[in-house]
């Protein structure tokens, strides 16, 4: 039988730091490639300079570095060093990769484009979850919307609820490939939401937005629920470029 509260050794407790190190270095490291501190092409310091510099150990500085490869952000390669990798190999929709990007003010060219993605994918999958959602997936949407009018999206309670209702909806798309994005959708309707209030209250209820989506949705009527879908985004785009300066945004090319 496994016994509780046994205390860690000093090496579990060793490993236990240098995970958590080595994932607030590639944090670090990487909101300053997403914020162009770090330009394409840079070389970031060697593993013994940069730990030095740093004040963690090689290990954990490697282990960043990994993180940061895996994400696209930097390559490493032999006798040369980590370099910076152009923008269009980084992997824009990791949920770490979008949260680094809203640290500070996004590219507003980069923030559009976010929102052109939703406009392609999230109306056509609104219109299948029309067409193949289950009655207990409705029903999940329903819930999300009451946590959502009730909590309000300045809360991260009724944050978390919209990302209820839109993980919901890609369930019920049925499409595996469209499902596999769930965490990159939550993940950039959760950062645009934070962002949007960031300066100010949000001066309109997006909530009527996706009860209208849901609506299309439960009466299983495919072009209403495009429709709405296409609405709601359109209007997140408008309400997040109003944001940032407290007054009405540019003309958009996404909308």
């Amino acid at each position: 039988m496994a016994v509780s509260g046994r205390s860690e050794g000093p090496d579990a407790r060793a490993r236990r730091k240098s995970l958590r190190l080595h994932g607030m270095v590639a944090r670090d490291l990487g909101i300053l490639i997403v914020s162009g501190r770090y330009k394409p092409g840079d070389l970031l310091d060697g593993e013994i300079e940069a730990s030095d510099r740093l004040n963690v150990s090689r290990t954990a500085y490697r282990e960043a570095v990994r993180i940061l490869a895996a994400k696209g952000l930097v390559e490493v390669r032999p006798k040369i060093g980590t370099r910076i990798s152009p923008r269009d190999k980084w992997h824009l929709l990791d949920p770490d990769v979008l949260s680094w990007i809203f640290k500070y003010e996004p590219d507003e060219d980069l923030l559009e484009s976010l929102f052109e993605l939703r406009k392609v994918v999230e109306p056509a999958a609104a219109e299948l979850a029309a067409r193949r959602r289950s009655d207990d997936q409705v029903e999940r949407m329903r819930d999300a919307l009451e946590r959502m009018a009730e909590h309000t999206l300045a809360s991260e309670e009724g944050r978390l609820a919209d990302q209820d209702f839109h993980s919901a909806l890609l369930e019920a798309t049925a499409n595996p490939f469209l499902v596999s994005l769930t965490s990159s959708v939550a993940a950039a309707v959760a950062w645009t939401t934070i962002f949007k209030q960031r300066r100010q209250p949000l001066q309109r209820d997006p909530i009527p937005d996706h009860r209208r989506v849901y609506e299309g949705i439960a009466a299983a009527n495919p072009e209403a629920a495009r429709k709405a879908m296409a609405d709601l985004v359109d209007m997140a785009l408008l309400d997040t470029t109003m944001a940032p300066k407290g007054k009405a945004g540019r003309r958009s090319r996404a909308a």
